[in-house]
């Protein structure tokens, strides 16, 4: 299965759960550990394992061929991102907007367009006994996240069998690079913590995974805090909170030493029992309803 740990914004907890839940999983199992937050990925820091590979990503975009180029225009019409246009006697090409559609190379006439590798980011893999740990980073500078995870998750499809399970560290938020990282997601996790902020964005986040027909739950991430709105408001639309993790000095202090939780602090490896329970039972009745 393909799980991601999801949210409607950053800092509830998502690397916190991926990290200690794929590592607790890999204790008797295969598991892939993917992190998708391309921009400022950190599940490094919990997961140290031993490189296997390092492959530098690329994405194309057009060069313009001023040799046979008409300057008809074409280009610039069929450039839905504004990253291809025509001033005067010139064709211009922004790269930091290019979507690497192809739409302009393929369809000018004169082929006056060829679409050239860039770089825009690195893939490490790495190996720590039976949990795989996939890390993608964007090169600094660099815009768009879609791209590089987009061809990352090519990456694990490749390269592990389907019955492998794997954990999808998303991005944050509900915007262009979480639509990718969950869009074949087989279940969503939706990490949350319980304040009025907190609350807003889980009603955004629920609101995205039902418009992509996922599967999901909800788990709580520094429970004693705040109020119990979240637990109403799952309540009321019938969505099963499957963990909580309290807020403790010792995750605190654990945390911030780069070490994994649930070795360590009791709740938190209660915590992903109970969310790898709550997964196999799910994918026991996929399997049923497909079978």
């Amino acid at each position: 299965m393909n799980i991601a740990i999801a949210s409607g914004k950053g800092g509830t907890g998502k690397t916190t759960v991926s990290t200690n839940l794929a590592s607790y999983l890999a204790q008797t199992r295969e598991c892939v550990l993917t992190d998708l937050d391309v921009e400022e990925p950190n599940s490094g820091l919990f997961i140290r394992g031993q490189i296997v590979e390092k492959n530098d990503m690329y994405k194309k975009i057009p060069q313009w061929d001023s040799s046979s180029c008409a300057l008809c225009g074409n280009c610039q019409a069929v450039c839905n991102f504004n990253a291809v246009l025509k001033m005067g006697n010139s064709i211009m090409v922004f790269p930091e907007l290019c979507h690497a559609c192809h739409a302009c190379s393929e369809l000018c006439p004169t082929s006056s367009l060829p679409m050239k590798r860039k770089k825009m980011g690195e893939l490490k893999y790495f190996r720590l006994e039976h949990l795989h740990f996939i890390e993608s980073r964007l090169i600094v500078g660099e815009e768009q996240a879609v791209p590089l995870i987009k061809q990352t998750l090519n990456y694990i499809g490749k390269n592990f069998p389907e019955d492998t399970i794997k954990i999808l560290d998303s991005p944050p938020g509900t915007s262009c690079p979480v639509i990718e990282a969950t869009r074949d997601a087989d279940f969503v996790i939706l990490v949350n913590e319980p304040t009025p902020f907190g609350l807003h964005d889980l009603k955004l986040a629920v609101e995205t995974v039902r418009k992509l027909e996922k599967s999901f739950a909800v788990v709580i991430n520094r429970s004693t805090i705040g109020n119990d709105d979240v637990r109403t408001y799952c309540a009321d639309e019938g969505i099963d909170i499957i963990a909580t993790i309290p807020n403790d000095r010792l995750i605190a202090q654990t945390y911030s030493k780069g070490e994994l939780l649930y070795k360590k602090v009791p709740s938190v490896r209660q915590a992903v029992e109970s969310i790898g329970s709550y997964l196999d039972d799910f994918a026991r009745t996929r399997e049923e309803r497909i079978s």
